[in-house]
């Protein structure tokens, strides 16, 4: 999908991003993906940034500690309360962002028919092939799985801006 092919009015695109919680990687990937677009100018071409979790096991709570930590190193802001991915987003979001293969499997199997959401893994968008295609779970790890999980998150960012926006 190109900018131009967006099923907005507007011709802005919706974006949504998913892990299991809501707490670590989608929370980061929504956070960080937003200051790039700010960055780099192009918060117009976006109608809507967030993220989700699969499941409800963290609803309502703010992110992981280290998510937070991680991205304020980097001077990248975290406002987000864990909510849980439903039917309905489908038609919200233009593309539904996983963060693994596990997480993927379950929004293709909740994705209501007639929906034209895109359902990808983040990692699709990478070029460079030293970032796995998974944001592994960072979460029963140390520090340095949130950061990994920054650099990564950074790279498809970028990479997704280059390759939907042109």
């Amino acid at each position: 999908m190109t900018q131009s092919d967006s099923k907005e009015p507007d011709g802005k695109i919706s974006v949504a991003f998913v892990c299991l919680g809501n707490i670590c990687r989608s929370p980061m990937a929504e956070a960080v993906f937003t200051s790039i677009v700010k960055d780099l100018g192009k918060s117009h071409y976006f109608k809507r940034i967030d993220s989700f979790g699969t499941g409800a096991y963290h609803t309502g709570e703010d992110p992981d500690h280290r998510s937070v930590a991680t991205c304020k190193r980097h001077g990248v802001p975290v406002c987000h309360k864990a909510q849980q991915i439903k039917p309905k987003h489908f038609h919200e979001f233009e593309y539904i962002i996983a963060m693994d293969s596990s997480n993927k499997a379950n929004l293709l199997r909740i994705k209501p028919q007639g929906s034209k959401a895109i359902v990808k893994m983040f990692g699709e968008w990478r070029t460079d092939s030293s970032y796995g295609e998974i944001v592994e779970d960072p979460y029963y790890g140390g520090s340095s799985g949130f950061e990994r999980n920054y650099n990564q998150i950074c790279h498809f960012s970028n990479e997704f801006l280059k390759q939907e926006l042109s």
